[in-house]
């Protein structure tokens, strides 16, 4: 089918899902695929994150600053004006220049010589990955009533955590068959030909389509107006700062969590990749999907699910991070990790479904780019960042209290295992690498306490959210 077929139709607003069902379905799966794209591209730096902490010498502080911030400054700034062109003009063809782009730039990351260098490729990576969110929960709300969008934003979110599987899965094995390098070449340049496929195979639908006809009819606004209408909307507010929260832990915990398995427990890469990233990402799919589904055969009855559910769920996961990140056992600490997966991320359907309930049809990708900005900056910006701040003043106190604080400081601590006990002797060498695994574990401990407040902010959101929402639920 052509992209631009149904650019410019009138819009008309039936209540009515767009397309067939199994076309409808296909675009639906398509947008998982390039989202699952997305997420590998930006989780795989933390899958090899002490590989690049090692060679290029980093401290946590500065790999939080390339993993984190450097990505997210520009994906938050280019988000709004990408998803105000996704107001007006053909949202598949923005969602297809985005992949080729951000691909492109991953791809790019695996010959960088430098820190600064790696860092630009970053910023390149989400230049492109800001421009899909918007357009495609846009696009999303057009192929499905507001009866179905919880479902069908929770498949699409699954490409979150799938996304982290594979970049696990390959790029685990790859780096250790290889280098670093290879892993960003490998699954870098795939994702244009998938932007490309993308662009050929999906129909642009009428906007608010799939809106009941007691909606209200789209109209062109500016951001002013979007953020006047959402002023009064407290329910945006309160979901777009829980979000934050959660994605502040959830980012920081990602992108350090190979190299907390590596630090604490000594595995090789690839064992970490595969024995607990890939089990963990499997589990948040699962609970990412099944809270979704739960969340529409309860909304009949229960019209506040998408917000009491994952609060809930965030909430009970604190104590089963606690003590996955404590436990000397690794199967152990799998098997509670598993348990918190599935709790914390519950709330990524969620998070959508409520940020685009509460919008108008032609303020929706202008509401999830206001959305995004702050999520991201907050929580993809900090979350990592403050994590390696972190990790080095606890590694620093380490070190402090140890018996070499006299000769030992984070700076002469850095490198590979074999080069510090060449340069400094078993001992000391030891001393550097406990501190360094203490450190990143008790920073992660005292971050993930942060769900607490997340999770009672999504449910004091069901006090306004019935009556900021355009649409029902049931």
């Amino acid at each position: 089918m052509s992209a631009t077929q149904a650019q410019g139709s009138p819009v008309t607003n039936t209540g009515q899902a767009f397309g067939t069902s199994g076309y409808r379905n296909y675009v639906l799966i398509s947008l998982m695929l390039l989202y699952t794209l997305n997420f590998i591209d930006r989780i795989l730096i933390g899958v090899v994150a002490q590989p690049i902490i090692e060679e290029f010498k980093l401290q946590d502080w500065q790999f939080g600053l390339l993993s984190g911030f450097g990505f997210a400054l520009m994906y938050t700034v280019m988000g709004i004006p990408i998803a105000r062109l996704a107001e007006k003009w053909n949202r598949v063809k923005i969602i297809a220049a985005s992949v080729v782009l951000w691909s492109l730039m991953t791809a790019l990351c695996g010959i960088a010589g430098s820190f600064l260098a790696l860092l630009v490729f970053r910023i390149g990576v989400g230049i492109g990955e800001a421009g899909l969110t918007p357009a495609a929960n846009s696009i999303i709300s057009d192929y499905f009533p507001p009866r179905s969008r919880a479902r069908a934003i929770a498949i699409y979110t699954m490409g979150i955590t799938l996304g982290g599987v594979l970049a696990n899965a390959f790029g685990g094995p790859i780096t250790e068959m290889f280098s670093w390098r290879e892993a960003f070449l490998a699954l870098g340049i795939p994702g244009i030909l998938f932007g490309l496929i993308f662009l050929w195979t999906v129909q642009e639908p009428p906007r608010g389509y799939a809106d009941p006809p007691t909606a209200t009819k789209p109209e062109k606004m500016g951001i002013a107006d979007t953020v006047k209408e959402l002023s009064a909307k407290p329910t945006f507010w309160i979901n777009m700062f829980a979000a934050s929260f959660v994605a502040f832990v959830g980012y920081g915990v990602s992108n350090f969590q190979v190299a907390f398995f590596q630090r604490v427990h000594e595995m090789s890469i690839s064992e970490v990749a595969l024995q607990i990233a890939v089990p963990l990402g499997l589990a948040a799919s699962f609970g990412a999907f099944i809270t979704g589904y739960l969340t529409e055969k309860l909304s009949g009855r229960y019209p506040n699910s998408v917000a009491w559910l994952p609060g809930i769920m965030l909430i009970a996961c604190v104590p089963l991070y606690w003590i996955g990140f404590t436990t000397e056992s690794v199967p152990f600490a799998l098997g509670v990790l598993i348990v918190g997966a599935i709790l914390h991320y519950g709330y990524l359907g969620a998070q959508y479904t409520i940020c685009q309930g509460v919008a108008s049809p032609r303020s929706r990708a202008t509401a999830v780019a206001l959305f995004l900005f702050v999520v991201n900056l907050i929580g993809y910006g900090c979350g990592p960042l403050a994590i390696g701040i972190l990790s080095d003043i606890l590694m620093s106190a380490d070190l402090a209290a140890s018996q070499f604080a006299a000769e030992l400081t984070p700076q002469i601590c850095k490198g590979r295992p074999e080069e510090l006990i060449a340069a400094l002797g078993a001992d000391k060498a030891q001393a550097c690498l406990t501190a360094s695994a203490e450190g990143l574990r008790w920073s992660m401990i005292y971050i993930v306490s942060i769900f607490f407040v997340a999770g009672a902010m999504y449910v004091y959101a069901c006090k306004t959210l019935q009556k900021d929402l355009v649409a029902k639920m049931n």
